[in-house]
């Protein structure tokens, strides 16, 4: 009897040749990126980072705040924790396409706190408003709102 087998890891294409297959259209990483996209971040009170005359550039705002709206919907809030998920996980690779350190997070999530929160309850209310217009149950909604201590909880 022979057993079940993987793939050979040693083959030349083994995975999909692009992020894009790895994230389904249905997927919540769209969304976020569709909402951030559609905003203005001066007009919320994000700072406006000042690049350094010397050494790298800085990273986009919206990028840092994609990563923070994802972390926030699927309860991860530690800037380790986020920092791994640019690493490992294909929708976040996808989302943000980067790798900013613990400490790039962080200082972000210090330096715009209050605009953070303002989006954070901005999106519940639009993802609620979505789930009402789409005839999905209220059970499910209730789960996308959550509270300020837990966040959304759908995918």
């Amino acid at each position: 009897m022979e057993f079940i087998t993987g793939e050979n890891r040693d083959q030349i294409i083994l995975l999909p040749d692009s992020i894009e297959d790895y994230v389904e259209d249905n997927k919540s990483v769209r969304v976020i990126e569709a909402y951030i996209n559609s905003l203005n971040l001066s007009d919320i009170g994000f700072s406006r980072p000042q690049p350094h005359d010397t050494g790298r550039p800085r990273y986009d705002p919206k990028d840092l705040l994609k990563l923070y709206v994802y972390g926030y919907m699927n309860r991860v809030r530690s800037s380790r924790r986020l920092e791994t998920e640019t690493k490992r996980n294909p929708e976040v690779m996808w989302l943000v396409g980067l790798s900013p350190d613990h400490k790039t997070i962080a200082n972000f999530r210090c330096e715009n706190g209050a605009a953070l929160k303002q989006v954070f309850r901005d999106f519940v209310r639009l993802c609620g408003k979505w789930f009402v217009r789409e005839g999905i149950g209220c059970d499910r909604r209730e789960q996308v709102q959550g509270d300020e201590q837990q966040g959304p909880q759908f995918q």
